[in-house]
């Protein structure tokens, strides 16, 4: 397969991380750790949230969407890494790796939409928390929800459908664990310039979009807090945003570099530690932070555990 020119690559392997033995297996040990600490903290986020009335709210309603969503964005990658590590099921058909990429860009799409959804339903709640109810209601907070999710699979749709078109007969080794669209780029024998320039441009109306959305909501949110004349007002305002701040701290600082670059043949290397952090830290991370840093989570959890 891969040794003429003429010859059409259906199959590709994925190349994981060379090394060691046991470095595999060390590794394969952490990110099944981490995988099963994800999934099992994401799904009690969106099981503490339904069980409790008082947490029938627009903001966690969108909270429960963003650890929905963490536990799919992971788990598209994850099984097939591990199985990478264990030296099993390194080859994906072209199909399954065209749904991989599809899946794994669409749901981080659809976090970006969700995210900046998210700061804008904390600026209506401390800039207008009189109008609040009646601006962000239930079905407000579901409509946007609905809308991050369409947008998000179906602007994918787009460069996947450019790839789908793409023929490939040389090397099929893609040097990652996962496939994306860069893995593409780099191993077809077509021109690929229409498909990077598209998802370059995705990328940055995606990122950018939803940050500047994000960016000004939090600005206003700051100078509105700085605004209210006693501390311990101020901090009990700050605190019903710092959990989704911190977490839009980590995910745009961790995959800002993975969509915005003007070429995908360089820092190969670095894009997969990024990934890392990208596809598994960061959706880790998330259900913790607002365990942590939200007061009604505390509470409701602190409620579970000494049953009452």
């Amino acid at each position: 397969m891969g040794k003429q020119n003429d010859t059409t690559v259906m199959e590709f392997i994925l190349l994981g991380f060379p090394g060691s033995l046991y470095l595999k297996v060390s590794i394969f040990i952490l990110f099944l750790l981490m995988y099963i600490l994800t999934v099992i903290g994401n799904v009690a986020i969106v099981a503490l949230v339904m069980a409790n009335h008082h947490l029938h709210t627009p903001m966690y309603f969108l909270l429960c969407n963003l650890s929905f969503l963490e536990i799919w964005y992971t788990t598209t990658s994850i099984p097939k890494t591990l199985a990478i590590f264990l030296g099993k099921s390194r080859t994906i058909s072209f199909h399954s790796c065209l749904v991989q990429m599809y899946f794994i860009f669409s749901f981080g799409c659809t976090e970006y939409f969700l995210l900046a959804v998210m700061a804008y339903d904390r600026y209506l709640a401390i800039c207008y928390p009189l109008r609040y109810s009646s601006i962000m209601s239930n079905t407000v907070s579901i409509q946007l929800a609905i809308a991050c999710w369409v947008c998000g699979f179906l602007v994918i749709s787009i460069p996947a459908s450019l790839i789908s078109r793409l023929s490939f007969c040389g090397p099929n080794v893609i040097n990652h664990f996962l496939c994306n669209i860069d893995s593409w780029i780099i191993l077809s024998c077509t021109d690929t310039h229409t498909v990077e320039t598209t998802a370059f441009i995705i990328s940055v109306v995606v990122i950018l979009g939803s940050c500047i959305i994000t960016l000004l909501s939090y600005i206003y949110i700051i100078s509105t807090i700085l605004r209210i004349p006693s501390a311990k007002g101020q901090q009990k305002a700050f605190s019903t945003c710092s959990s989704h701040l911190a977490v839009v701290i980590i995910w745009y600082g961790s995959t800002i570099f993975l969509f915005v670059k003007p070429s995908a043949r360089s820092s190969l290397e670095l894009t997969k530690i990024v990934t890392i952090l990208n596809t598994i830290v960061t959706p880790l991370l998330n259900p913790f932070i607002y365990a942590l840093r939200n007061r009604e989570v505390k509470e409701t959890l602190y409620n579970v555990f000494h049953g009452t």
